[in-house]
């Protein structure tokens, strides 16, 4: 399929679906502690969705029972909100998505829970940095295997690995657009994804602190490291402008 460039009336209306998604995640992160539960943040965030007038983006989304997915520990991505309370010590992603006008934005960032090990905390750092690397390198003409190449050399630099199966993916009109966008070098691509003024792209690196296979849980959507190690997610919705490219999941933004 082709990749679709976005008008600048098409750009405004996803600059205001992805500034909610920033809030969202945002104000979700201010309360992320221990003994709060995945669902007291998951309505927490549809909440705050819904009173800007935005749509939850992921509740039905192929099927997704909640509103948004909130994945602890080892679970990587898709991960259910329920019950569950947050302990000290847990890391915590959490996956927003929002839509304003039949136009969407996604977001994610990965949150520690009180006090968490050096190790778990460098891995949030290092997924966070590996998705400014990836912005940096992003903007009109630059292949887009020089992005996924950014997000490789520097997770794999500091020993972590890169997940396989998920990929970032273009988004605008429909949730998922093309094209795919791999966290690592991809040698099977047969053509290069070019990059041109007006693509709008989900680019979210997720690491493993140990190996990158992973598995789905017995629910048919929670996804978990195969070996048991932690996970860190970090996601954004960017815009290739005519000369570099903006983030729009921010909440500075103008809408």
């Amino acid at each position: 399929m082709p990749i679709i460039r976005k008008s600048e009336r098409e750009i405004k209306l996803m600059r205001r679906a992805a500034q909610v998604v920033a809030g969202a995640l945002e104000t979700a992160g201010k309360i992320v502690k221990p003994g709060i539960t995945t669902e007291e943040l998951d309505a927490r965030i549809a909440e705050y969705i819904v009173e800007r007038d935005c749509s939850v983006a992921f509740k039905g989304l192929y099927g997704f029972p909640a509103n948004s997915c909130i994945s602890v520990n080892e679970e990587v991505v898709h991960g259910i909100p329920d019950g569950r309370k947050l302990v000290e010590g847990d890391i915590v992603s959490i996956d927003v998505g929002a839509g304003y006008r039949n136009y969407f934005g996604d977001g994610a960032r990965t949150f520690p829970v009180g006090e968490v090990s050096d190790e778990d905390a460098r891995l949030i750092d290092v997924c966070r940095e590996s998705l400014r690397k990836a912005f940096e390198a992003m903007g009109p003409g630059v292949a887009l295997n020089k992005v996924s190449s950014a997000v490789q050399e520097h997770v794999e630099a500091a020993g972590f690995s890169i997940v396989r199966r998920y990929v970032g993916h273009g988004i605008g009109l429909k949730f998922h657009e093309d094209p795919q966008i791999p966290n690592y070098v991809d040698k099977n691509r047969k053509s290069p994804v070019i990059l041109r003024p007006g693509m709008t792209l989900a680019v979210e690196p997720m690491i493993n602190a140990g190996d990158y296979e992973v598995r789905t849980l017995d629910n048919e959507w929670t996804v978990v490291t195969a070996d048991g190690s932690k996970s860190a997610h970090f996601e954004d919705t960017i815009l290739i402008t005519e000369d570099g490219a903006e983030i729009l999941t921010r909440t500075d933004v103008g809408s």
